[in-house]
Formats: C-alpha cells, sequence, structure tokens
C-alpha cells in the first residue's frame, strides 16, 4: 500500500518516499513525524489533492486550525475519486488542539471532517477518544514510526566516545518544552557529576544570552550554535550518554534518541512511553533525575536501557510495524 499524507495548503515541500526512508544526507525533511507515515508505505508528502497520483489509494489527510476548510474540499474530492481517507492532527500540541476546537465554525468543519472520514490515526488513546466522539467510525492509536530498521538512519556511538548530557529542546519560548527547566536541572547533575552538558542554540542573540548566563555557574556547559541541519543534529546528539529533556508536546526527541541508540529521560509522548517507559512520564521527576543519574555513571545500566529500549521499539515503532499496521485496514 503506498499511501499519501496531504496537508492542504501547508508549507511541506512535496516529497516522494517511494524508495523509503532514503539516507539522511538525501531527504528533503526527515522521514519522522508525520513525514513518516509516508515514508514507511513509500509514498509522499502534498499539499494539493490533486497533485496526489491516481494510482494512490490511500491518503491519510493532516487537520490543522487554518486548514479545515481545505480539508473538507480535499476530503470531497478524494472521496469521488474512490480514495480511502483518513484522518489525523497535523500536530500534536495541546495547545494546537485547544485552538483548533476553541472555535465553533473549526469545531463543526472539524466533526463535519471526521463524519465523512474512512478513519483516523491518533498519537495518543486521548486523541483517538477526541476523534472518535467527533464522528470518526474508526480512531486507532498508531504513533510515527521511527526508521530504526534501516542501517542508514542509525548513529550510534560506541560508549567510550560518549560524555555527559544532551538537551533536547531548543526553545525558551515555547512552553511546552519546558526548556528553561529542563536547562536548569540538568546544569546541577552536570555540577554534581562534573560531566559535560550541552545544548543547541537556535534562538539568536536571546537565547544565547539566556544559556551564557547558564554557562557561568558550569565551565562544562557547552553552546553549540543552531539550527543544524537533522543529520548533524543527531550526530551531536550521539556523542552524549542521555539525551534530557522534559518537553510536553514533541516525541521528535525519543525519536532522535533511538536513531543515537541512547537513553531519552523526561517526556511525555507515546513514543517515549514506549520505547522509554521507565524515563518518561507518568514517571516523576525525582525519579527521573535519579536515573539520569545511574545513566551517566553505570555503564551496565546505559547498555540496558538501550538494548531494551531498541527491542521495544522494533517491536511497535519500526517502519516495518507500522507499515503492517497501516496496511491492516485498506481501502475496498
Amino acid at each position: 500500500m503506498s499511501l499519501a499524507v496531504l496537508n492542504p495548503g501547508g508549507r511541506d515541500r512535496q516529497q516522494s518516499y517511494l524508495a523509503g526512508p532514503g539516507r539522511p544526507e538525501d531527504t528533503i525533511r526527515p522521514p519522522i513525524g508525520v513525514h513518516a507515515y509516508a515514508a514507511c508505505c513509500k509514498g509522499g508528502i502534498y499539499r494539493e489533492a490533486k497533485a496526489i497520483p491516481t494510482s494512490v489509494q490511500n491518503t491519510l489527510l493532516l487537520l490543522t486550525k487554518n486548514n479545515l476548510r481545505r480539508a473538507l474540499a480535499s476530503l470531497r474530492y478524494l472521496a469521488a475519486r474512490g480514495v480511502s481517507v483518513r484522518v489525523a492532527f497535523r500536530d500534536s500540541r495541546e495547545q494546537d488542539i485547544a485552538e483548533l476546537l476553541g472555535d465553533v465554525s473549526r469545531y463543526e468543519l472539524f466533526c463535519e471532517i471526521c463524519r465523512e472520514a474512512t478513519r483516523a490515526i491518533a498519537n495518543t488513546p486521548l486523541m483517538a477518544a477526541l476523534l472518535k466522539a467527533a464522528g470518526a467510525t474508526d480512531a486507532r492509536v498508531i504513533p510515527p514510526p521511527c526508521p530504526i530498521d534501516f542501517p542508514e538512519w542509525d548513529f550510534s556511538q560506541p560508549l567510550e566516545k560518549r560524555r555527559g548530557i544532551f538537551i533536547g529542546t531548543q526553545s525558551f519560548s515555547d512552553t511546552s518544552k519546558h526548556h528553561a527547566t529542563a536547562l536548569m536541572l540538568a546544569n546541577r547533575i552536570s555540577i554534581e557529576l562534573a560531566c559535560p552538558l550541552a545544548v543547541l542554540n537556535s534562538e539568536g542573540r536571546q537565547g544565547g544570552m539566556i544559556l551564557k548566563s547558564i554557562q557561568k555557574t558550569n565551565p562544562l556547559f557547552f553552546i553549540v550554535e543552531g539550527p543544524l541541519d537533522y543529520p548533524d543534529f543527531l550526530r551531536l546528539m550521539a556523542l552524549h550518554r542521555i539525551v534530557w529533556h522534559l518537553d510536553t508536546d514533541d516525541d521528535n526527541i525519543a525519536t532522535a534518541a533511538l536513531l543515537c541508540r541512547m537513553p531519552c529521560v523526561g517526556g511525555t509522548g507515546m513514543i517515549a512511553r514506549t520505547a522509554f517507559p521507565k524515563l518518561s512520564a507518568p514517571a516523576t521527576l525525582e525519579k527521573m533525575e535519579a536515573a539520569a543519574l545511574t545513566l551517566l555513571t553505570r555503564d551496565t545500566s546505559w547498555e540496558k536501557a538501550v538494548n531494551d529500549s531498541q527491542s521495544r521499539a522494533t517491536e511497535s515503532l519500526s517502519f516495518a510495524i507500522t507499515a503492517s499496521l497501516l496496511q491492516s485496514n485498506p481501502s475496498q
């Protein structure tokens, strides 16, 4: 089954994944997040329904607060062509979904789309329940897959080349990232263990000023100027023993950790909870800090955490598994 992922009027450039995830240096956008659905089924990313080849009979329609009218028109156009259309939220942030539903016209459009769609896909059980309540006849929890089953996406480094903590988040302005809190807690651990702490600055002068203020307290605090291309970001992350974050809305950090073959401490998303259940929510912050200390100081614990996460991801989050799940209800 080839799956087209459609974001009506979105900014994503049209991209083909006919060859699967491709090589890290060759892709316009990495095969993670919503792009991973297309990549695991050898489909493509589109902004216009008419651009989807007539040979493609399965489409995943992405919904945002700004595209609902276009999404409904696209759904009806594709349905008239006999295409099976599933719907999903483009963004999993609670704030984005709240804004989508916080206007009566958007709410009514959303429900109309859910009623007319063939099926729905959700990142979490809560989102699945919401889609069903809005009228979707079937809403399955299928998190975006991770291309861990492709050797070219293996960014692992041996443990002897890894040191310290990498901060997975980059934004002070996005409150869902809890970036400042994560930095301050990790800085305390770094000082206690005398281990390196690295963070990527992607917010220019303003972000740099805040980071340099924290840096004054820790000679092992390293600031890397960004942004970086995704492969370079993974190479940087893989030089550390753990990635640490407190992001409540984004699973891309956990995905990157799987590609880097390293533990991911923190996060609340389905990928984090699936691959790193003892290191993410609902574990308490105190337990996360204790786990970070153990992973930074005990090689056997680190190796077990990596092996266990890879095993869980292979069973639940790989491209092969997700493609199978998506194909289990093909269009008729």
